[in-house]
């Protein structure tokens, strides 16, 4: 049942990994969330470790502008308005490959993941925020630290990454007028699927193979929610949550 005093949010890419942790820390904080992914049977694995939280799962490929607006339609339409979405969905794209290796087909499926499928939920989300009463809501675009220092043979993620902090700026600035706060929180070596690899070992600046630290994503998931319940007054524009002792800072 949906809980009428909670605050509404959109997770994409919710079915595994940072997303579905992000979730779960709302939905045991009270948030109703529309869970949002490619799949529908991981968002139903994600949705059942809150069996009793109000949510609801639409299956979701971000790239697709139909895609994403039958999923803010729904969420509004199930909850009646829109307060939060965590621009999460992404991908690495094929791991290793050097740039003229690279397939365009492969480049341009992470950039219409990670980036226009960001814009795209963005906007959905922005025109939600500004046509509700009240007016507002929070925008929270999943980063990474390779938005400051990239990793060897990552030019599609790596390019993506920066880009969506300069989409988080103009967002930040074109929201202002309407109570639209957005922020980005930059991510190093949380323990998913995504970076199991690390553990045993990842390719260094300097050629190398070496193993690296990571941290729990629950402490992402801590991270998001700490930035998701602060008052649209107040905004934590870029923060940076890693794995303390990961090669990122003197990287290279």
């Amino acid at each position: 049942m949906t809980n009428r005093n909670s605050k509404i949010a959109v997770v994409t890419g919710a079915g595994s990994g940072i997303g579905r942790a992000v979730a779960v820390e709302l939905l045991r904080a009270g948030w109703s969330v529309a869970l949002a992914g490619r799949r529908a049977e991981p968002l139903a694995q994600t949705a059942a470790l809150v069996p009793e939280a109000a949510f609801l799962a639409v299956p979701t490929d971000v790239s697709r502008p139909e895609d994403v607006d039958a999923l803010f339609t729904a969420a509004v339409e199930r909850f009646g308005r829109v307060d939060l979405l965590f621009n999460n969905a992404g991908t690495f794209g094929p791991g290793g490959v050097p740039v003229e290796d690279l397939p365009y087909d492969a480049w341009r499926h992470v950039v219409d993941t990670n980036l226009n499928g960001a814009f795209l939920c963005a906007q959905a989300a922005y025109r939600r925020m500004k046509e509700q009463d009240p007016q507002g809501g929070r925008i929270i675009n999943n980063g990474s630290v390779s938005a400051h220092a990239p990793r060897p043979h990552s030019v599609a993620y790596t390019a993506t990454k920066h880009a969506l902090t300069g989409l988080t700026k103009s967002l930040s600035l074109d929201g202002r007028p309407y109570r639209i706060a957005v922020g980005q929180l930059d991510i190093g070596n949380a323990a998913t699927d995504m970076t199991a690899r690390m553990q045993t070992g990842a390719l260094q600046a300097n050629g190398e193979v070496a193993p690296e630290p990571v941290m729990d994503v629950a402490d992402v998931a801590r991270t998001v929610r700490h930035m998701a319940e602060l008052p649209l007054e107040a905004n934590v524009q870029f923060a940076t949550v890693l794995a303390t002792t990961m090669p990122y800072i003197g990287r290279g």
